[in-house]
């Protein structure tokens, strides 16, 4: 019976390593890499998820098809229980990579802020349906992305090259023969095609270690008490046919719960498949093997949510009553006229409500155009991409960023398309421009048009300098 436990948590265990090496390969292959084409669906990770297919649905007020694998996943949930959490879950699975690492101040114990997530899941749904856009905040694939996308990875691609650039520098010859070759192959298989520059870079990081951050309070904080994902599962897990079975006569005892990452077994050794996330510890760790999982534990009473009424009323009324505040703000009728949304963005409530301000449009940008929005778009508006110029350009040939959104908040234009597309209106100074301004001959604007036909014509005309010279420009 021990190895068969074992087999158990050994199997557990290699999933959460295989499904993290698969979001880490579809994060890295989410980059340009020589052609307009990729060759990998790297979003899954995002079209599996229930909570964002709820949302931008309810959003839009019609089901959005892209996200139709996540159907298959609240169907798995139905014969499996909230095996997503312990299984497959890239957030998950850093959070118990950290277990030995982090003290956890509450071990083996059941937060009170455990229905919280309940809370949160509806007061998100029901906002989202009234137009108010906030599951990107709190949804654990949308955090992580993002925090990787728009901090880690580029700070990664920092320190690396400047590793191997001290070593180019100052290091002897037979040195660079082994660290050129090593730099070589992890700028072909790792490292981004090119160093990108963004904005709130220290606020998403900052929000991601929050996360790991919690583990100091008790193990798997985030997901036992905030994670709107982990709702949404636990609510399907309590209809769900697998059970795990408890002892009933354990004694003295507390194994089970003390190894509980969850907080899902109680005094009486009693298991909630709502909090279960089947990670089998408990089953490995009980010393009279009573403790069992299966679809005939038939006698054992589906749980309650636990959850206030009241609190419910409330978090509902809330929802439903702030969205129409949003509308009361100056920027509602005034829109900020500099907020430039990517080629093949929808009409901006349309595409706030799809967006899961998932970062991966800005990560795959070959010009570093698309930045994270701050206020521009409001409170509800933050982490949603824009182009801002300053930062970098739109490649006239290049469609990724539709390509890599996974709910269609920006459509996947063809080149033909996106030659066509228009994101906003060029605003021409003259006060500025050295031929108007000064009489100085300059080409410049020009010689950066990408186009092949430029967009950009020329006149040659006779002014006057600032020195009251006769000039051609």
């Amino acid at each position: 019976m021990r190895e068969k436990n074992f087999t158990y948590t050994y199997w557990r265990r290699s999933s959460q390593i295989f499904f993290f090496t698969l979001f880490v390969f579809l994060f890295i292959k989410t980059d340009y890499s020589g052609t307009n084409e990729l060759s990998y669906a790297v979003n899954i990770l995002f079209r599996i998820d229930p909570f964002l297919a709820a949302s931008a649905s309810l959003a839009n007020k019609t089901f959005i098809w892209l996200m139709w694998p996540s159907l298959i996943f609240i169907g798995l949930t139905f014969f499996l229980g909230r095996f997503f959490c312990g299984w497959i879950c890239p957030m998950g699975a850093l959070l118990d990579s950290c277990h030995k690492i982090i003290h956890h101040m509450r071990e083996g114990k059941v937060s009170r802020l455990h229905t919280l997530k309940y809370y949160l899941l509806v007061f998100l749904l029901i906002g989202a349906f009234w137009g108010l856009p906030a599951a990107g905040y709190f949804d654990p694939f949308s955090i992580l992305v993002r925090g990787l996308a728009i901090s880690v990875y580029p700070a990664l691609n920092v320190m690396t090259t400047s590793f191997f650039t001290f070593t180019y520098q100052h290091m002897p010859g037979w040195v660079n023969l082994i660290t050129e070759p090593v730099y070589a192959f992890l700028k072909a298989t790792i490292l981004p095609f090119r160093q990108n520059y963004f904005e709130l870079t220290i606020v998403s990081l900052f929000i991601l270690l929050t996360v790991f951050m919690l583990e100091r309070i008790e193990r798997r904080f985030f997901c036992r008490n905030i994670c709107p994902v982990g709702a949404f599962y636990a609510i399907i897990a309590r209809f769900s046919l697998m059970r795990g079975k408890g002892g009933s006569k354990c004694g003295k005892c507390r194994n089970c719960m003390t190894v509980c990452r969850m907080g899902a077994i109680n005094e009486d050794r009693n298991i909630s498949p709502l909090d279960c996330n089947l990670c089998l510890d408990c089953v490995d760790i009980c010393p009279g093997s009573k403790i069992s999982f299966g679809y005939k534990q038939k006698e054992i009473a589906r749980p309650s949510f636990q959850i206030s009424r009241r609190k419910f009323v409330a978090t509902f009324a809330a929802g439903t009553v702030l969205p129409f505040f949003l509308d009361t703000r100056t920027m509602a009728g005034r829109p900020d006229p500099y907020l430039i949304r990517p080629p093949g963005a929808l009409p901006e409530n349309e595409f706030l409500g799809r967006c899961v301000r998932c970062g991966e449009c800005m990560k795959v940008c070959i010009g570093n155009g698309l930045q994270p929005t701050f206020l521009a778009a409001g409170l509800e508006g933050m982490f949603s991409p824009r182009l801002n110029a300053r930062s970098g350009y739109c490649e006239y040939n290049c469609t990724l960023c539709g390509q890599v959104c996974p709910t269609g908040a920006l459509t996947e234009l063809t080149l033909k398309q996106k030659h066509a597309a228009k994101i906003g209106n060029v605003i021409f100074d003259k006060n500025r421009c050295l031929p108007y301004a000064k009489g100085i001959p300059c080409i410049v604007c020009e010689e950066h048009c990408p186009t092949s036909d430029k967009a950009i014509q020329f006149r040659e005309v006779q002014v006057a300098n600032s020195m009251g010279e006769k000039v051609s420009v």
